[in-house]
């Protein structure tokens, strides 16, 4: 078994080309997807609050200017030194911050600023030589995940391998009612036969990579495992784990997981009865695509992410609480405390590495594929626009593994 591993997992934080920005300036103006969601008017609905999330990844650093009263006790996976606060790479923080940052202090504002982050420090082999003594932790994390308080858990990394242990805490997660989101990896130009875990794994929404204008990334990888798609090229990060500046022209997967948790969150607290199910299911309702909501695209899923079709629109039906709308299977073990309303609707890089290592899902490749473009809105106005986006999209079958 082969590792999406170390080499350009570093390369997560370490933005390659562009001039990091001082962490003094206004880095919000990158943010173009804010923009694209229509997120002004989304917060006037819901900010996400009520709602944490459980971020799984290398620590989550609480004073940064963003996160601030943001960051909730945690846990530590890796039992190496610090706690789940030391970002022994500044990915962890990351990805937090484009859930949940305030945006005080120039920082960056999360798609749902009103929500939660409990931090879970995991290893991420290849970003952070803490990690690197204890081996794989996250079937550990997952499950302390699955323990907390938190109704989403973010899973920005990936690895080329299977393990019993994750698919057992992912399959322990989900019966705990809990909406698992995870970067489908970035080796598509680089490894094509590339399939990422824990993406795959039934009760795991993967999320692959677009841009500014809707076209899939180069190095987003595809397959039958992709479920939705969000904004991943050109998302800032922090450079490093010093927290000194941030990086404007981040790419990868794992901010695009981020961005779709941020958005299930404000969903969420918008409708705090319903199930993960269900959260899922209008998401998948309203995402833009011009294709079979039947045939997903192996690029795009079933499209790309329009919290505003739901929250501003009122378009999406949640449907049936306890069954898993990618699956069509009953969630094992879930426990239905809220019936489902008809009416309910008005609202990781990659390399060689160790076998079953975890690295990070945020790239530094600029390029993105032009034979999968697909033109999509994202904000809540226009219905779906697409240009050419039906010659291009590889349909694939249903996932029901």
């Amino acid at each position: 078994m082969t590792t999406v591993g170390a080499t350009l997992g570093a390369l997560a934080v370490m933005s390659v080309g562009p001039a990091p920005a001082a962490a003094a300036d206004d880095i919000q103006s990158q943010q173009w997807y804010l923009n694209a969601m229509n997120a002004q008017g989304l917060w006037k609905v819901s900010t996400g609050k009520g709602i944490s999330v459980a971020v799984v990844d290398t620590g989550v650093n609480p004073d940064t200017n963003s996160l601030k009263g943001q960051v909730l006790p945690g846990v530590d996976a890796t039992g190496t030194t610090g706690d789940e606060t030391d970002d022994y790479a500044g990915h962890g923080t990351s990805m937090a911050e484009l859930i949940a940052g305030t945006g005080r202090g120039g920082g960056l504002k999360g798609v749902a600023p009103g929500a939660k982050i409990i931090p879970i420090r995991t290893v991420l082999l290849g970003i952070g030589k803490k990690g690197e003594q204890k081996g794989d932790t996250s079937a550990k994390a997952i499950r302390a995940a699955a323990d907390s308080d938190a109704k989403i858990i973010n899973m920005s990394f990936g690895t080329y391998s299977e393990d019993d242990g994750e698919r057992e805490a992912v399959q322990y997660a989900q019966s705990k009612g809990k909406l698992l989101i995870a970067a489908v990896g970035n080796a598509a130009d680089i490894a094509k036969n590339y399939i990422g875990y824990p993406a795959k794994y039934p009760g795991v929404v993967g999320v692959s990579a677009i841009n500014e204008n809707g076209e899939v990334a180069k190095f987003s990888q595809d397959g039958a495992y992709v479920d939705l798609a969000s904004p991943g090229v050109d998302v800032p990060t922090w450079c490093d784990k010093t927290f000194k500046s941030y990086c404007p022209q981040s790419n990868g997967t794992s901010q695009a997981t981020a961005i779709t948790s941020g958005a299930a969150a404000l969903i969420w607290a918008a409708h705090p009865k319903w199930t993960a199910n269900q959260v899922l299911r209008v998401m998948i309702d309203t995402a833009g695509r011009d294709w079979p909501k039947s045939t997903p695209s192996r690029y795009l899923g079933y499209g790309t992410i329009r919290p505003a079709q739901v929250l501003l629109k009122g378009k999406g039906v949640p449907g049936a609480a306890d069954v898993d709308p990618v699956t069509n299977k009953q969630t094992p073990g879930l426990s239905v405390g809220a019936s489902p309303s008809a009416s309910a609707s008005t609202s990781s890089q990659a390399s060689n590495s160790a076998s079953n290592a975890r690295t990070s899902a945020a790239g530094s490749s600029s390029d993105s594929s032009g034979n999968t473009t697909l033109w999509v809105a994202l904000g809540a106005a226009a219905a779906v626009v697409v240009i050419g986006g039906g010659a291009f999209a590889v349909i694939r079958s249903r996932r029901g593994v």
